[in-house]
């Protein structure tokens, strides 16, 4: 039996910090995504996530309660202390990587060998409810990772505890074509100092290196670091840098169809720009980083 800590792994979803779900959800909207309803953390965060048939999604994250917010931070939850931190900095933004496991203990165990740990595992439960009324009760662990050096990005494993159901009917529907997760851009000016972190959290060894950057291929979508200059060649904009570290630039989705989506983006009137054989979107208020799309091959 193979040992499960050296299997690639598959990307669950991105934390999409943002000001406020209303923003969010409308800015989503007119980009063409499906949002699902608010949810609420028991520790004062709350989202309003946009789900893709692959089985991975985004989760637009906003302050519910600032003092759960500020008391679960107080008392150790990682997961709110870094999102606090990111606000501070950055306000809105790609923060983290999440990945899919079968056991978040093993993962934090592993992290902690290699000197990689984000802090301690946290554990909670939340409803879900689907656009027909139904309500379903899901149970997370979460295994955090990160490196001092990149203060503005983490990632963790997510274990699905009690899984929610993957019937998600219409909202796995969007009108711009989504089909799933493509890739996820990082932006360092030294991608290399960075590999070692994102090989322990995606289970890969097997890094491809190119004048730009790093690409890793992860089992259900692709990982990029590029430099500075890369993203600019690569997505015809120029990312915002104060410092060293890792930073969350771009959100990549598959879509059926690129004249679809491309029709879409004019009829709600959303600014883009063609690159190669994507569009672009660039970061707006409620959408927090730049979004692309890319047809699914």
């Amino acid at each position: 039996m193979s040992d499960p800590l050296s299997l690639p792994r598959a990307i669950d979803h991105l934390v999409l910090p943002i000001v406020d779900l209303d923003t969010s959800r409308e800015r989503l909207g007119r980009l063409g995504f499906t949002v699902a309803a608010d949810a609420r953390h028991p520790f004062g965060t709350e989202n309003a996530c946009v789900f893709f048939s692959d089985d991975t999604y985004l989760e637009p994250l906003a302050v519910g309660s600032r003092e759960d917010c500020l008391e679960a931070a107080r008392t150790g939850n990682v997961f709110v202390a870094r999102d606090q931190a990111f606000r501070f900095r950055r306000g809105e933004g790609l923060s983290a990587i999440v990945v899919k496991t079968e056991g978040a203990a093993a993962d934090d165990a592993d992290y902690r060998v290699q000197g990689l740990s984000g802090g301690e595992i946290v554990e909670f439960a939340r409803q879900f409810r689907f656009p027909d009324g139904r309500t379903a009760e899901g149970a997370f662990k979460l295994a955090f990772a990160a490196d001092l050096r990149a203060p503005d990005f983490f990632a963790f494993a997510c274990e699905r505890v009690n899984p929610l159901p993957t019937d998600r009917g219409a909202l796995l529907v969007h009108a711009n074509g989504a089909a799933g997760l493509a890739r996820v851009v990082l932006v360092e000016e030294n991608p290399s100092d960075f590999q070692y972190l994102l090989e322990t959290v995606l289970r890969q060894r097997d890094i491809a290196a190119h004048s730009f950057g790093l690409s890793i291929a992860t089992a259900n979508a692709t990982v990029e670091v590029l430099t500075p200059d890369g993203f600019l060649a690569h997505y015809g904009l120029k990312p915002t840098l104060a410092e060293r570290g890792l930073i969350g630039a771009a959100v990549v989705v598959s879509v059926g169809d690129l004249g679809v989506t491309e029709a879409c983006l004019a009829a709600n009137g959303v600014l883009h720009h063609k690159i190669g054989a994507r569009l672009v979107v660039a970061p707006e208020k409620g959408q927090g980083v730049t979004f692309a799309f890319e047809e699914l091959k």
